[in-house]
């Protein structure tokens, strides 16, 4: 298995093909971290393509939460410990995320318990990942929060999720129960094959079998966790979702979030269905790559070009709230499968680094 080393040799090779070369100076901490300006439509778009600033803006956005909010979230910083790792884990933000994710689990659980079910299972899956991404080694505290998880597992295979009207990840059952599915598929160390994910992925199974996917998110999200499980999907149900991906891309290479789904607004707005954004082209090119689809593919290749070309100033690439105009949170999530994008098409030195 890959080491830390190639590991970071990896985010060089990123950095040469990409014509970006990352600064010492960027060490973002609790200590020092700035606000990223607000997630905004017209925030003008990056003269040139840069992991480096996506790194700063996942770095500042994810210590800023951690800070001001003392929360961790989907959308921020349980997506950012997926992403950090590819580009480099060795780095005093990501150590400083991944702490208090582990003190999440291991101080305030044990001492006031969980805000709800879906933090358990969110944070199982996001310790799991990164472990996955990083040691390759199930850690004791992740370990703990996956075991927990099967606690709070339903008689019908589900978990009592979030409904805030937070599409696509707090609005619905069926995303925690995709979600718990990956995170006992991508446990290092084989742990998919203990006596409790076993008992508890039957569970999930019986679920998915007798309640169908509510767009085309969550189905996609279900072929990412069959990446991992057997038997979680056939070959044709597969096959058909993503032929149905495929179909969605838009003439300049992207994938719009808002047409994975028939999400209603909280605004009395209107969901944009013609735009391509960061999350919907992130997200769709990982689970291509993830269903078997070669990155040579044109597909792919003009997905990755349009994230080139879009990325923004800041650093991170914009998505529209499928709920509300007002913060746009779903941009740092977006940015986070944007590199996780990238770094499941890159040669197989750097592929070879994700789960």
């Amino acid at each position: 298995m890959p080491s830390f080393v190639s590991q970071i040799s990896a985010f060089v090779l990123l950095a040469v093909l990409s014509g970006v070369v990352a600064r010492s100076d960027d060490n973002v901490t609790l200590d020092n971290v700035v606000a990223p300006p607000p997630n905004r439509s017209d925030e003008p778009v990056a003269k040139e393509f840069s992991l480096s600033n996506a790194a700063r803006f996942l770095d500042s956005a994810a210590l800023t939460w951690q800070k001001d909010r003392k929360c961790f979230t989907c959308h921020t910083n349980f997506a950012y410990l997926y992403a950090r790792p590819g580009l480099s884990a060795d780095v005093t933000a990501h150590h400083q995320v991944r702490s208090a994710a582990e003190e999440l689990v291991t101080t305030r659980w044990p001492e006031s318990g969980p805000r709800w079910d879906a933090e358990v299972v969110a944070a199982a899956a996001a310790l799991a990942f990164n472990d996955a991404s990083t040691t390759k080694k199930l850690h004791p505290v992740t370990r703990t929060a996956l075991d927990r998880m099967w606690t709070l597992q339903k008689e019908d295979g589900g978990w009592s999720w979030l409904k805030c009207d937070w599409p696509p990840m707090e609005s619905d059952d069926h995303y925690g129960v995709t979600l718990a599915a990956i995170a006992v598929g991508c446990a290092p160390e084989n742990y998919a094959s203990t006596d409790a994910a076993q008992k508890g992925l039957d569970g999930i199974r019986r679920y998915l079998k007798q309640n169908p996917a509510p767009t085309l998110h969550h189905e996609a999200m279900q072929v990412w966790a069959a990446s991992y499980i057997p038997n979680l999907l056939t070959q044709d149900e597969q096959d058909a979702t993503v032929k149905k991906l495929l179909a969605l891309q838009k003439k300049d290479g992207g994938w719009g979030l808002a047409t994975l789904g028939d999400w209603k607004r909280g605004d009395e707005l209107q969901q944009d269905l013609e735009s391509s954004d960061g999350y919907g082209t992130g997200f769709v090119i990982y689970v291509l790559r993830r269903s078997g689809v070669q990155p040579t593919a044109p597909e792919i290749q003009r997905g990755l070009d349009w994230l080139r070309k879009n990325q923004r100033e800041s650093g991170r690439w914009f998505t529209r709230s499928l709920h509300k105009d007002n913060h746009h949170f779903i941009s740092h999530a977006g940015t986070a499968m944007a590199v996780m994008a990238f770094q499941a098409c890159e040669p197989q030195v750097l592929s070879s680094t994700s789960p």
